[in-house]
């Protein structure tokens, strides 16, 4: 269904009021207020229904930022026609509300067999855009769904507090970045809803519907059941959980940064974390292994080592590779290069 721009405009503003700025995530209404109307905003625009719901309620809000506002559109060519179909929508969208659009298309030759790929195509496209534009704000159109489903996802890998508090509404990024997710409070069938009765079209991906990857099975096949066994309103529940994760990793994180500034430089002063939760050692180690060579690659199990023998004060040498050694000696852990002697590594 093809709409005249008026139309678009008309309904982008029904839609605000059938999600007023009330309903969206305070964090998020929080940063706009410090934000200046000269920033430009990128929104990654898929087609789907968060994707264009996000657009067109960013367009009616905040219309003091409508001539900063630009949105990406990359288009994996994985579906034919409906791929075509996805993109031609964005472009009549985007034209509709004066909103620029950047396109991207992947050659054929690309690899996209997974989400892993795909997701680094598609990024990709958005970090040039953004670098081209001196863009610090992404926008993106995750909804309550989403964070029961990565929550599951991520439970199933073991991630710490840091990885099941994702995703944030409010996501501090390297070089000043931020990514921003109003609709988390919302969920999918409230979206839904509300664009259904604006009457605002959006396009449906058939490859959701597949068993392909893994969070479309935890979307089609878990969530469903997990919310059957549960007796009560899962999903809400995962974003409650969510909320208070995000709480308590916030304080921990606090607490490690508090505690790095204190250590000596490029080492660590073991006599500094006795009696300390091992929450909060194992998050000063994390950054003390950023700044040695190798030391995003530890595996975990060697990783549990050296937490237990830091938390212990107890001597060791462990290898970080063939660059060289972690070694606590002296109630110092610090980082030995294998260049340096024997008689080097235990000054």
């Amino acid at each position: 269904m093809k709409l005249k721009p008026a139309t678009w405009t008309r309904r982008a503003e029904f839609l605000a009021v059938l999600l007023p700025k009330e309903q969206l995530n305070p964090e998020v209404l929080a940063w706009v207020d410090r934000a200046s109307a000269n920033d430009p905003w990128v929104v990654a625009l898929s087609g789907g229904a968060d994707s264009t719901a996000l657009l067109l309620a960013i367009w009616a809000h905040w219309p003091d930022h409508r001539p900063n506002l630009r949105a990406v559109h990359f288009n994996h060519r994985l579906r034919g026609r409906a791929s075509e179909g996805d993109e031609t929508f964005c472009r009549e969208c985007c034209a509709a509300l004066a909103i620029p659009l950047k396109v991207g298309r992947r050659r054929l030759t690309q690899p996209a067999s997974n989400e892993a790929q795909a997701r680094e195509l598609r990024f990709g496209l958005i970090e040039k855009e953004m670098n081209e534009r001196g863009a610090k704000a992404l926008w993106l159109g995750h909804q309550q769904n989403d964070v029961a489903e990565m929550m599951l996802m991520r439970l199933a890998r073991g991630s710490g507090a840091g990885g099941l508090a994702a995703p944030r509404p409010v996501q501090r990024m390297p070089e000043g970045r931020v990514h921003l997710r109003p609709l988390l409070p919302l969920k999918k069938e409230v979206v839904e809803a509300a664009l259904t009765t604006a009457r605002i079209p959006w396009r449906e991906d058939a490859s959701n519907r597949r068993r392909d990857f893994f969070r479309n099975r935890v979307r089609l096949d878990v969530v469903p059941g997990w919310g059957r066994a549960a007796g009560r309103d899962a999903i809400a529940g995962a974003a409650r959980s969510r909320e208070l994760i995000a709480e308590d990793d916030a304080a921990l994180e606090d607490w490690a940064d508090r505690l790095y500034a204190q250590m000596p430089k490029n080492r660590l002063d073991v006599a500094k974390f006795a009696e300390l939760p091992r929450a909060v050692v194992r998050r000063v180690l994390y950054r003390w292994l950023r700044t040695v060579p190798d030391g995003d690659g530890m595996s975990r199990q060697a990783f549990e080592l050296l937490l237990a023998a830091l938390i212990l004060g107890t001597a060791t040498r462990q290898s970080m590779g063939r660059q060289g050694f972690a070694v606590i000696r002296q109630k110092q852990l610090r980082y030995v290069s294998s260049s340096d002697s024997p008689s080097k590594s235990r000054r």
